[in-house]
């Protein structure tokens, strides 16, 4: 059975509505199954960056730690429900340390490809698949060479910065955009193609097009339908094994705008559960 482990951390966003992130989180938490479901007590200051241009860095350290312990008993599949895209770092490295084979699909608007001396803003949001990759401050990345760049796809993702576009490119990241996921065997054959035999999938809220979710902080046009995302999670674990994943980014402006989301939040928990 999955595990569920609810991370509603908020300081590796960017936004002005990052502290509704822990709303957002709390929200698909009240739809889980209690008996197999912990939520993280995160601290709830911003922490500083203790010098290294990644802002918030004390809180977030804390809370990895947090998902670290949680993690630490046992490797069947988990579950992480964020919060920002900074949850799925302690989930992937956990992943890896049981599957050296493992592959990272990346559903997001944004590839979170940033340095601390890039980032427009600091925030360890838009650093997060870098870090996987093995190149982010001490204490938050994975074990470089870990999770080598062959074996990482991006999927939907379709608003690069400058240098992040210039790092996905010198490491010849595979990228799938919303249109080719809308042949929804594409996601398993790029993965497959990597010679993986394990996977974690990462999904960050604002991959859909804004006419599927509102409840996002960065929506980004052109995205990806609920219906070639279902289908391309479907697709790719008929090919490969999943290990892991990661739902983050639910940001709801209200209670009652929460409700209107969960539907849609609910059936890709289910895909991924």
């Amino acid at each position: 059975m999955t595990r569920f482990i609810v991370v509603p951390q908020w300081q590796g966003s960017p936004s002005a509505r990052a502290m509704q992130l822990i709303d957002g989180a709390n929200s698909i938490a009240g739809d889980l199954p209690r008996s197999a479901t912990t939520v993280l007590d995160v601290p709830m200051e911003a922490g500083e960056s203790l010098g290294t241009g990644v802002h918030r860095l004390s809180a977030l350290l804390r809370t990895k730690a947090l998902v670290d312990e949680a993690l630490a008993p046992q490797f069947e599949p988990v579950l992480l429900i964020g919060g920002d895209c900074g949850v799925s770092l302690g989930g992937i490295a956990h992943a890896a340390r049981a599957h050296d084979d493992l592959a990272v699909v990346w559903f997001d608007a944004h590839p979170d490809l940033h340095s601390p001396d890039t980032s427009p803003s600091g925030a360890f949001g838009g650093m997060v698949l870098r870090a996987v990759l093995g190149d982010g401050v001490d204490g938050l990345s994975v074990e470089r060479g870990a999770i080598p760049a062959q074996r990482v796809v991006l999927a939907g993702t379709r608003s690069f910065d400058d240098a992040e576009q210039e790092y996905a490119d010198a490491r010849q990241l595979r990228e799938l955009d919303p249109t080719a996921l809308a042949a929804h065997g594409a996601l398993g054959d790029a993965v497959a193609a990597t010679g993986a035999r394990s996977v974690f999938v990462h999904v960050d809220l604002d991959v859909l097009d804004p006419s599927e979710i509102a409840g996002v902080t960065s929506a980004q046009p052109f995205g990806v339908s609920l219906v070639d995302l279902l289908a391309s999670i479907a697709a790719l674990r008929a090919q490969v094994p999943l290990v892991g994943a990661a739902i983050t980014g639910f940001s709801p402006s209200s209670p009652a705008a929460a409700i209107e989301d969960l539907g849609t939040i609910l059936r890709i928990v289910g895909a991924l559960a």
